[in-house]
């Protein structure tokens, strides 16, 4: 049996104690479990991913204890009185004063190697590494870890030729190659061991370069050159050197080389702008041999920024005859609003010596302006402006432009529109137009010449149609008015204000056309008509017969305000006739004929009545209606009489289906266009007493081949002539003669361009897109002159080296037959004319072109160009010859393609004059 013992208090306390012991130890070990810091240090990330803990409490919400309502609450959920005290955590990392302030990323595609003992990291392969907006990319890259100095290294191939250099790239403002770069991550200071880079147009090659902040760098046996190749064609050699990106590039002394060849020329510093945009600066002049004005100095200057938006060029020409000539060309710009430029000219033409008997001084001037508003500065309202206004013998004193020397009108216009959408479109314009003609000094104003319009609305529509609409809601209703005041005077300083406004005109026109769109009836279309017109005009011209002197005696010449109107019906309808004709087992699958045919119901009532002078007009006592606004120089009075008849006429479409062997399937057939458009258009007067056949209008158009353009046009006339060159009212065919009528007038003109395939299709050179860049220039459009000479001695960016050949041809012919007296025959006079327009690339980089327009009538070349192109690489020559006209021209010019170096030039220029 088990003893038993007796219960002592002194047993309670110990196991009381000892629990409590126990209590108090695990609760404080727990504690310092949760609150011991854990540091790691690892070079690479763990590529064990982190599992997320997916494990949810199996008691769920639905418990029935949290259900249940307990009338008693807990003493320990009343509010503590105390707020809660926050934990702040002490342990902190303290960093090292040469730590870097962001982390280095990097990037191998062969291998990294990690060298712990001596604090370096190695990557090789195509490497990258990206420190803020550093980027180094090379074959080998070492790392530093305790002086933060990265250095990178090239690779070269078999034969000990460098394959890839390293690269340097901070920001997008700085980016060279180099065959060693060490760069310091912590200072940005950098050096590099036989480096290229580029500084905007300009490249640079320096044995040594040291990078002192992310401005500026210095240099150490450099060569600046526009040439992109390893070893340039040509450049400028310095033994040191400064660069401040975007801005300028200094030098020492300086001297170039052409071909690793030294040229003795040296000055004592260089200066290379570097900075982007506009900066005012010296325009250097070139070297000029006209026979006119003797040796000259052309287009020297000055250019100046005044700000953002407007800036000043200053050109002039010196002879050493005694004649110069000054431009002040102003041009201000302001994007999405409006650009423009001022030109104002002096010349004094000195030709030849005192006591010549050719010698002669004159001075002439002209003012050009050209202003455009940007169609997004305010849609629906445009503004431009082109004036030209000067002496009437400025074209004939400009050197270097036997364009302008014949070109004797000067025309200027000053051009608003607006024009409103919705509903009903309108439109209004209103223009100044001035015209100066250098022969006769006629000068022709017009201002203002507005017209307003109002498209075509349907006033009877309803806004919400329900059903098939109603015949009366297609009733169309326009409007167009068109006004204009005419100046016209002769260029002398006898004018006064009194006499200029006796040459004062104006008038004005207004129309209101109505149509009516109906549906189709069967296979033809009707479409009827009204129109309304009426005409102010400001001067009559009363005329009779005097039988005394046997001819036609003007009675007065009146002015002031005349009115003349018509008003014509029609009712037109039209339809198409198709016919195919098809082709079995042949390449030549159909041909297709498409007859358009078209007939108008016309009437016209002669509301012009009292506004001709029926009398005799000639001795043989023939009666004639003369107008009595023959006069008016803006505007015409209407044709006499009525006309009360049919307008006809039949235009034709033929074209083929052609299967080609080459292709199979839907590509390899072809629709061929063998004829656009021809036919014939006329009309029959019933209510005229004779002459009720109007004359055939013939034409024809096609293009045959995608190659060939075609066109004519020919006017045939049904009546018969007598001996003294009269119609007769008999037609061509009576008498059973087998004539359709006489062919009065006609032309006829042909074009083609031929060109081979290009030597290189992924090339895609577009020269035209060149030409059209620098014409949109307003600074260029204010100087044709400029313009051209940038031409001829820019010929890469307007010659396609690309196309071995092209040629372009074009012919017309037209005639018209006129009635001799003498001979009592009708002679027929005859013009006609070519032109060519051929280039030729002897070699990748040879080009020849030759135009010029031949007169078969003086079977003389009246026109002829040719010039020769070279692309040197980098530089580029021009020869350009016109050896035939009254104006020859000789010029050669070599020179380099970049803008930089643009005034670094060989120019020679003869002209030559013929009076």
């Amino acid at each position: 049996m088990a003893q038993l013992h007796k219960f002592r208090p002194k047993y309670f306390c110990f196991v009381f104690a000892a629990l409590a012991f126990s209590i108090a130890i695990t609760c404080k070990t727990q504690a310092h479990g949760l609150f011991t810091p854990e540091i790691y240090s690892t070079l690479t990330s763990d590529t064990i991913p982190v599992r997320k803990n997916n494990l949810r409490d199996s008691v769920t919400r639905n418990d029935s204890i949290s259900r249940s309502t307990d009338t008693l609450r807990d003493s320990l959920q009343r509010s503590d009185t105390l707020p809660p005290t926050p934990k702040i955590d002490t342990f902190s990392i303290r960093m090292s004063k040469d730590t870097l302030d962001a982390p280095v990323e990097y990037e191998a595609e062969d291998s990294a190697v990690l060298l712990v003992k001596d604090k370096m990291f190695i990557l090789y392969g195509k490497t990258k590494t990206i420190y803020k907006d550093v980027t180094l990319t090379a074959p080998k890259v070492l790392i530093n870890q305790e002086t933060g100095i990265v250095t990178a290294y090239n690779s070269r191939d078999s034969l000990g030729n460098v394959a890839t250099r390293a690269r340097f790239q901070q920001g997008t403002e700085q980016n060279f190659e180099s065959d060693t770069i060490t760069y310091n991550f912590k200072t940005q200071r950098g050096l590099t061991f036989n480096t290229y880079t580029k500084q905007q147009d300009m490249w640079v090659q320096a044995n040594l370069i040291k990078k002192v902040n992310a401005n500026t760098t210095f240099a150490k046996h450099v060569i600046m050159t526009t040439c992109d190749y390893d070893e340039p064609h040509f450049g400028f050699v310095s033994s040191k050197g400064k660069f401040i990106n975007n801005k300028i590039a200094i030098t020492g002394p300086i001297h170039p080389e052409f071909e690793g060849v030294p040229i003795p020329i040296y000055l004592p510093f260089g200066l290379f702008p570097l900075n982007p945009g506009r900066h005012s600066g010296i325009l250097a002049p070139t070297f000029e041999v006209n026979e006119q004005y003797g040796i000259g100095l052309i287009n020297g200057g000055y250019y100046h920024v005044l700000n953002d938006y407007v800036d000043v060029t200053l050109r002039g020409n010196i002879y050493s005859y005694g004649g110069w000539m000054v431009n002040l060309t102003p041009t201000y710009r302001r994007r999405y609003h409006y650009y423009g430029s001022l030109n104002i000219s002096l010349i004094r033409n000195k030709q030849n010596f005192k006591g010549d008997p050719d010698f002669s001084v004159n001075k002439t001037f002209n003012i050009s302006w050209n202003h455009s508003v940007d169609s997004k500065a305010k849609p629906g309202t445009n503004f431009g402006a082109n004036v030209n206004f000067g002496s009437s013998k400025y074209n004939s004193y400009i050197s270097d432009n036997p364009i302008r020397n014949v070109t004797n009108t000067q025309q200027s216009s000053i051009n608003y529109s607006r024009t409103w959408t919705g509903t009903t479109p309108m439109n209004f314009t209103m223009s100044a137009n001035q015209s100066q003609n250098s022969v006769n000094h006629l000068m022709n104003l017009t201002l203002p010449d507005a017209g307003f319009n109002i498209s075509t609305f349907y006033p009877f529509q309803r806004k919400e149609v329900i059903g098939s609409p109603k015949w009366y809601e297609k009733i169309g209703l326009g409007y167009t008015v068109s006004a204009r005041n005419q100046l016209s005077f002769y260029d002398t300083a006898s004018n006064t204000i009194s006499s200029l406004l006796d040459t004062l005109e104006w008038g004005a026109q207004h129309r209101f056309p109505i149509s009516l769109s109906l549906p189709p009836l069967g296979k033809f279309i009707v479409s009827p008509s009204i129109s309304y017109e009426e005409t102010w005009l400001t001067h009559r011209l009363r005329r009779q017969w005097n039988p005394v002197a046997g001819k036609v005696d003007t009675l007065s010449n009146e002015k002031g305000f005349f009115t003349d109107r018509r008003m014509s019906f029609s009712l037109g309808v039209n339809t198409n006739i198709y016919g195919t004709l098809a082709f079995k087992k042949s390449r030549l699958m159909a041909i297709r004929h498409v007859i358009r045919p078209s007939f108008s119901l016309n009437y016209t009532p002669n509301l012009s009545k009292g506004k001709y002078d029926v009398i005799q007009v000639d001795t043989f006592g023939h009666i004639s209606a003369l107008p009595q606004f023959v006069n008016n120089r803006i505007f015409t009075g209407y044709s006499y009489g009525r006309f009360g008849g049919i307008s006809f006429g039949v235009d034709n479409n033929l074209e083929m289906k052609w299967r080609s062997k080459k292709d199979t399937g839907d590509a390899a057939i072809k629709k061929i266009r063998l004829i656009d458009g021809f036919g014939f258009q006329s009309g029959y007067n019933f209510l005229l007493d004779s002459f009720k056949l109007q004359p055939f209008n013939l034409y024809l158009r096609s293009t045959l081949f995608e190659k060939l353009s075609l066109s004519a046009q020919g006017l045939l006339d049904p009546y018969l002539y007598d001996t003294l060159g009269r119609q007769t009212k008999r037609y061509a065919w009576s008498d059973g003669r087998v004539n359709i009528g006489q062919l009065r007038s006609g032309s006829i003109s042909m074009s083609t361009q031929f060109q081979s395939k290009p030597r290189d299709p992924k090339q895609g050179t577009n020269p035209n897109a060149q030409i059209g860049r620098h014409i949109n220039d307003p600074a260029l459009m204010a100087d044709e002159q400029r313009l051209q000479d940038y031409m001829r001695r820019n010929p890469a960016e307007f010659v396609d080296f690309n196309i071995p050949w092209s040629i372009g041809l074009s012919y017309s012919l037209s005639f018209f037959k006129q009635f001799d007296r003498e001979t009592k025959k009708f002679k027929t006079s005859v013009t006609s004319s070519a032109s060519f327009n051929n280039s030729f690339s002897l070699t990748p980089k040879w080009n020849f072109t030759t135009n010029g327009f031949y007169d078969f009538k003086t079977k003389q070349l009246t026109t002829f160009t040719m010039s020769i192109s070279r692309d040197m690489h980098c530089w580029q020559m021009a020869i350009n010859v016109t050896p035939i006209g009254n104006y020859r021209y000789f010029n050669i010019s070599i020179s380099p393609k970049s803008s930089i170096l643009q005034d670094l030039r060989i120019n020679r220029t003869r002209t030559f004059v013929n009076y």
